[in-house]
């Protein structure tokens, strides 16, 4: 059994907790929160100290399960115990300097660090995935998703889940959007340049809540991430994919649906043809946060290698660190990654 302990007991880690329980080959060891009772009500035994966790437990993973500035101090932690291996929740670290500083620690103990980047493992993603590879749409052209939660109007906005997010001084991009750069980067390999048109709607939090990024991928190939969390879409849990999406090559076309599924058309036929059912996990985002995991467990039992290691995760802060640049200055930003 891979012993398991977890640092973070907030909104998000009832996802991770879940996902621990039902991997065959894990065992969850210990919870460690700042507020003892809180990581008590989890069920695990629990911790107010990750020092006193990381002793009393000696786990082969830490899972963290934080915001950016708990991040350094607990690799540093888990580095100094001789975990296997470390999960890190997004966004990475508090800056692009100090996610390297902590890639490279990570990386001179011989301990993989895996930044927590579950949208990738959502199974429609996975699916879209197989069928771009499969040449279902011939040579891809263009690609778009419309994120459109429809949880960010009014005064009261994230306040029920996640209320940190009104205080964020960049928030769509930094905080929800580097889910689809590292989503478009599996399925199109890392971008070239970006151009960035970013605003707030909502005048009662600090960052944007929506916007346009236009991504130049290699092939030629163009996708729109268009971002508006002031609006919805038409799904019963409007959480369950967050929005729609669109993939067209010469050969035909993918839609992502609100419900999780995923449909093909030929190019220039009517009909189309259903690749993935809805969701019926009932769980977030497809259950991606056990697909991440359970992906971990994999490679760390040398079935697979590693997706999402810091050092590659560090592509995604440069591409984040390029909109927002294109977005102050008002054109396009060239990458070279």
């Amino acid at each position: 059994m891979i012993r398991v302990a977890c640092l973070g007991a907030g909104y998000f880690s009832r996802f991770h907790l879940d996902g621990w329980r039902r991997i065959a080959g894990a065992e969850l060891v210990g919870v460690a929160d700042h507020d003892l009772s809180r990581a008590a009500a989890t069920g695990a035994p629990a911790f107010g100290d990750l020092g006193e966790m990381l002793d009393v437990t000696t786990p082969d993973i830490l899972d963290i399960i934080l915001p950016p500035p708990g991040h350094a101090d607990a690799i540093r932690a888990a580095v100094d115990a001789g975990v296997s291996a470390i999960i890190c929740q997004k966004p990475f670290c508090t800056s692009q300097h100090e996610a390297r500083a902590m890639t490279e620690l990570a990386e001179a103990s011989g301990i993989p660090l895996i930044v927590h980047e579950n949208f990738r493992f959502q199974p429609w993603y996975r699916a879209i995935r197989d069928c771009l590879e499969a040449g279902e749409i011939g040579t891809p052209l263009q690609a778009g998703f419309r994120f459109r939660p429809g949880d960010g109007q009014g005064p009261g906005a994230y306040l029920s889940r996640q209320p940190y997010f009104r205080d964020m001084p960049r928030f769509l991009i930094h905080e929800t959007a580097v889910h689809w750069i590292d989503t478009f980067r599996f399925l199109f390999g890392n971008p070239t340049a970006v151009y960035a048109d970013l605003r707030r709607i909502n005048p009662g939090i600090a960052g944007e809540d929506a916007g346009y990024v236009l991504f130049d991928h290699p092939g030629g190939v163009r996708v729109l991430f268009d971002g508006n969390r002031c609006l919805d879409h038409a799904a019963e849990n409007a959480r369950c994919t967050m929005g729609e999406g669109v993939f067209e090559g010469d050969g035909g076309t993918l839609t992502l649906l609100g419900d999780g599924s995923v449909h093909h058309r030929a190019f220039g036929a009517v009909e189309t043809t259903r690749k993935l059912a809805p969701d019926t996990t009932g769980s977030f985002g497809g259950d991606c946060t056990f697909h991440l995991q359970a992906h971990v467990i994999e490679a760390l039992s040398g079935q697979r290698a590693f997706e999402n290691e810091a050092r590659d995760y560090l592509a995604v802060q440069a591409i984040e660190d390029a909109i927002y640049r294109s977005a102050e200055s008002g054109s396009k930003v060239e990458l070279n990654l």
